[in-house]
């Protein structure tokens, strides 16, 4: 398993590798209502420096072989409307994270993150041969629990005070999974979901 950058295109979203070209787009989407970086770990980049800041440092850490950055484009609109990534990639493991996952408001509630999702766990489990994709959430974010519940991930377990956010504040983090022997049937799940 050696994920790389790939394009991956549904109906309703393509998935491609992030650029700094992305930056304009991406920082209109996220200024529209930056509440939607509540969870995340680290300030919302609220400027074009910023979020081209924000950018450098995922495609470093896609460069030392850690992740691999995705920008999320709207299909019915043509806008880069958020972002995803691989990350903590297990390559002899065969394991890797969907994480670092943002979607503009304005598209939030439309198929396009669960077809991402459909698109990272298929590419996953169907091309790169992994036998494990983990999922996590801050607790607090019981919309994101909810929602990877729906695709499918299997909750594990709680991680007490594992990961420091905003404000110094000490996150326990929910932790879900997807395995290689479950994915038939939480593709067919998203299939259906996805209207065939």
């Amino acid at each position: 398993m050696d994920p790389r950058p790939v394009t991956l295109e549904g109906r309703h979203v393509r998935l491609e590798p992030l650029t700094l070209a992305h930056a304009p787009a991406l920082l209109a989407a996220l200024v529209e209502d930056e509440s939607i970086w509540r969870w995340m770990s680290i300030e919302p980049p609220l400027s074009l420096e910023a979020m081209e800041a924000y950018i450098t440092s995922a495609l470093e850490a896609q460069a030392s072989g850690g992740q691999i950055a995705f920008v999320q484009m709207g299909l019915a609109d043509g806008r880069a409307c958020g972002s995803t990534r691989y990350l903590d990639i297990k390559r002899n493991d065969r394991g890797l994270e969907i994480g670092w996952t943002w979607l503009g408001k304005r598209w939030q509630r439309t198929a396009i993150n669960t077809e991402a999702k459909f698109l990272l766990l298929r590419h996953a489990f169907e091309v790169l041969g992994a036998a494990r994709v983990q999922l996590k959430t801050d607790a607090r974010n019981l919309q994101s629990q909810a929602a990877i519940a729906r695709i499918g991930g299997v909750r594990e377990g709680v991680l007490r005070k594992y990961q420091k956010t905003r404000g110094d504040f000490l996150r326990d983090t929910v932790m879900f999974s997807i395995l290689d022997d479950e994915w038939a049937a939480v593709k067919e799940r998203l299939v259906a979901k996805l209207g065939g």
